[in-house]
């Protein structure tokens, strides 16, 4: 099969051999691949694969079932979370991992869900607590985790604050349901929301930003950091979290295991599927690249000017 490899922080188009389902794995014929920042750390170096995965970047897919297992049939329309291997013609892919393709949607559209969507699900409700009418604030509200974010916040009556680098990024932002957005390259976000009563933040920039988090966070607030685009280190006032009672926590989704996974899966298509059948939530694709283009669609998260999703396409 055709897959890319990192070669001296690029992607390279290779050869390998079609991967073998285990006990307990499907194999699905690659129909579209969504792109991650997380793939752009791996080829730098900076998120090497858990131990056993393969070293092929990629974490969500969307295809069919062509060696089936478990409830699944051959031919069965499936999109799945990886730990790795998504920028391939085929994967094999713990049968937790998999659910059957929304209604209405195209492979594309489905291809851009696993990893985004399984992020925000997870983030929010297990580790943020988030509930119906609280107030979250999604940093990066424009990317794939931000637009995501704003329309699960949306769907469960919560206000959702956001900010985001241009002003036509803020109107996608609250195109997409959010009551206010923040050009954080114009205005400082903490001016802006102090008088805001915030109950979780959800974070990819760390850095300087966390000691802004814990200052907007009302009493009982959750800051969730799921990256740190902006630096590793973020320093806080000690005594201001022990005085709003606030806590600090946060993850990543890829070293989890099949069956933790599995739990976020049913999550989801217990509390996201309907929606997305019914058209009050859904994928927000910028651009789709063939997938011979996978280096360029990479530059182009890189040059982070997209909104929504990036998702290479094997049609």
């Amino acid at each position: 099969m055709k897959a890319f490899e990192i070669v001296n922080e690029t992607l390279k188009m290779t050869d390998r051999p079609v991967p073998a389902p285990q006990d307990g794995e499907v194999l699905i014929k690659v129909h579209a691949a969504g792109i991650n920042r997380p793939d752009i750390f791996q080829r730098m170096g900076a998120y090497p694969p858990p131990e056993g995965v393969t070293d092929i970047p990629g974490l969500e897919v969307a295809g069919e079932i062509m060696e089936p297992a478990g409830n699944f049939k051959k031919g069965d329309k499936v999109l799945a979370l990886l730990a790795g291997g998504g920028y391939a013609e085929y994967a094999a892919v713990p049968i937790q991992q998999v659910l059957p393709i929304p209604n209405g949607l195209s492979m594309v559209e489905a291809a851009a869900i696993p990893e985004t969507f399984f992020t925000v699900w997870t983030n929010l409700f297990d580790s943020g607590k988030l509930q119906k009418g609280e107030t979250l604030l999604v940093h990066g509200g424009s990317s794939g985790i931000g637009s995501a974010a704003i329309q699960i916040a949306k769907y469960f009556d919560c206000r959702v604050l956001t900010t985001a680098g241009t002003d036509e990024k803020c109107q996608f932002c609250k195109d997409l349901g959010a009551d206010i957005a923040v050009n954080y390259k114009k205005n400082d976000f903490e001016d802006v929301l102090k008088d805001e009563k915030i109950d979780v933040i959800l974070d990819m920039v760390g850095g300087d930003y966390y000691a802004k988090n814990v200052r907007l966070l009302s009493p009982f607030g959750r800051l969730v950091s799921i990256a740190s685009l902006n630096g590793k280190v973020g320093e806080v006032e000690i005594f201001r979290v022990m005085r709003k009672r606030l806590t600090l926590t946060g993850s990543t989704l890829r070293a989890r295991s099949a069956d933790e996974k599995g739990e976020i899966a049913k999550a989801m298509r217990e509390n996201i599927w309907p929606a997305i059948e019914a058209g009050q939530i859904r994928p927000i694709i910028d651009k789709s690249f063939p997938f011979d283009q996978a280096e360029e669609a990479q530059q182009y998260m890189i040059g982070g000017g997209h909104m929504g999703k990036i998702v290479l396409s094997l049609a």
